[in-house]
């Protein structure tokens, strides 16, 4: 794959920065420790990395409430650290992706500041009246992502629109000023050194101007996937072209479809985007094949390869969603084997930081600890994404396992049973989860047929997938209950687990290749 079209095939791994590694013992990740770990992105075999929000911010939302974007906040480093990171990263061979959050602001930004004084910043908000004899009620029905309305009165007894928490006010993208703000933006970060940029809530920045309550099924969505955005989009591919082919956008786009997924990737919108059916499918053959299928297609037609997904930020991580019963053994097993199977599925891949480890979902931190809003939003009913948001065991036997300096307690506690977890013990463990990975990476990397191209599904028994990749490549995955044959005349590069008598166990995937 040549430089300029590198993305088409890219692994790319995400950084959850405040839980990835703490260079200055205040408990939270932060931009230092992550360069300090570089070598070890490196060394497993990704392309890139993902970083998520690390600007100025009251961290109501983990750093999704900006109040400053081309300012790093000071829980997380310094101007300099910003460029030594870019710098390092480049060093090592990686390209760096920056998360960009349009749909909405901090309450602390400037301009909301300056909107909530009655200021002309108002117009690059949604204030509306309310409904209701003295305007008590809110403008519409519409609902917080985290939970409660989505609306807030403010002192004046206008209401403004948030999507997600009420210090989360959303941008109005009608407005000019907004527009040439983030123009501006990534032109700044391209400037930068900045290889990408991950747009948050992609799908979300546009709303019916008439602000309709809330549609009734297979009616269109007054807030999510409004047509509108691609024009946007239009604009932004043409800013990453001012600074070469090989600057990219992917976006996060929660939509309902395939094709209105594709519709976000057509060749002048934007480069990738996460496909997050993959990530919800059930551990089903037949399901999974229909949602690859239906993903190849969709995109084929636009042009833009797949981006694959397991696990992110935002979900309960997939050893934990795997394991039917809670039995994690089994989950561990059936995400060893989905790693082969999105690594041999034609496109990229996007990893998220522990999945390497085989993290399961941390179900137990206590409440007081929880800092995700929704779990405030939802009046302690939904214990929101910090489960799978915990510090990494990087190291020793007792936490904080070398996430930070010895003594630190991290912003979220570890549990104790990682100490064989640590990326130090996995590496000296033959047959571990991050020895699969570097394999499956190294092995990915090394073989012609693999990343962007086409798959030839192969004749195979109810509950196995089985396809083939020119040249010379194929796989099997298991997921029927009983142990499988394999196809004749290849020889195993690797597999998730030991064979039983040439045969593919129960929730196992095989890469094989013809001589």
């Amino acid at each position: 794959m040549d430089s300029a079209n590198w993305w088409r095939d890219a692994v790319v791994y995400e950084v959850y920065v405040r839980s990835f590694a703490d260079a200055d013992g205040d408990g939270t990740g932060d931009l230092a420790g992550l360069r300090s770990r570089l070598g070890f992105l490196a060394d497993l075999g990704v392309d890139a990395v993902w970083t998520t929000p690390w600007y100025r911010s009251p961290m109501v939302d983990g750093g999704y409430d900006v109040e400053d974007h081309r300012t790093p906040d000071p829980l997380f480093g310094t101007d300099t650290d910003v460029l030594d990171l870019v710098a390092e990263a480049h060093r090592v061979g990686l390209r760096l992706l920056i998360d960009v959050v349009p749909n909405h602001t901090s309450d602390r930004h400037p301009w909301f500041r300056a909107a909530l004084a009655g200021g002309p910043e108002r117009a690059r908000y949604h204030f509306r009246p309310g409904r209701g004899a003295d305007g008590e009620l809110p403008p519409t029905d519409w609902r917080s992502v985290f939970g409660g309305p989505a609306w807030t009165r403010a002192a004046d007894g206008e209401w403004y629109l948030h999507l997600f928490a009420p210090e989360q006010p959303d941008l109005n993208w009608d407005d000019a000023d907004v527009r040439a703000e983030f123009e501006d933006l990534l032109r700044f970060w391209f400037a930068h050194g900045v290889d990408g940029v991950r747009i948050d809530v992609a799908h979300g920045l546009l709303k019916d101007p008439a602000f309709p309550d809330l549609a009734a099924d297979g009616d269109a969505h007054p807030h999510w996937d409004l047509d509108g955005v691609h024009e946007i989009y239009r604009s932004w591919r043409k800013i990453a072209g001012e600074f070469g082919p090989d600057r990219v956008f992917v976006a996060e786009a929660w939509v309902d479809r395939p094709d209105r997924l594709a519709r976000y990737v057509r060749p002048d919108e934007l480069h990738t985007a996460f496909n997050f059916d993959f990530l919800r499918c059930d551990w089903d053959a037949a399901a999974l094949r229909e949602v690859i299928d239906r993903t190849l297609a969709a995109l084929e037609a636009v042009g833009a390869p797949a981006t694959w997904v397991l696990s992110n930020h935002d979900v309960v991580r997939h050893v934990t969603r795997f394991a039917p019963g809670g039995d994690l053994a089994r989950g561990r097993r059936r995400a060893r084997a989905a790693l082969l199977l999105m690594l041999a599925l034609p496109g990229g891949a996007y990893l998220y930081q522990g999945e390497e480890l085989g993290l399961e979902e941390v179900e137990d931190l206590p409440e007081e600890v929880l800092a995700d809003p929704t779990w405030e939003r939802s009046g302690h009913t939904r214990r929101g994404r910090d489960g799978c948001r915990v510090p990494l065991p990087w190291s020793g036997s007792a936490p904080p396992f070398g996430f930070a300096p010895e003594g630190t307690s991290p912003w979220l506690p570890q549990p104790a049973g990682w100490r064989t977890a640590t990326a130090e013990a996995q590496a000296a463990e033959p047959g571990s989860m991050l020895r699969l990975y570097r394999a499956a990476l190294a092995a990915r990397r090394a073989h012609p047929a693999l990343g962007d191209g086409t798959l030839v599904w192969l004749p195979a028994s109810p509950g196995v997938l089985s396809f083939a990749r020119e040249p010379g490549f194929g796989c099997v995955v298991n997921l029927s209950a009983e142990p499988c044959e394999l196809p004749e005349g290849s020889r195993v590069l690797l597999s998730s687990v030991p064979l039983e008598g040439g045969r593919l166990p129960v929730d196992a995937a095989v890469w094989l290749v013809r001589d």
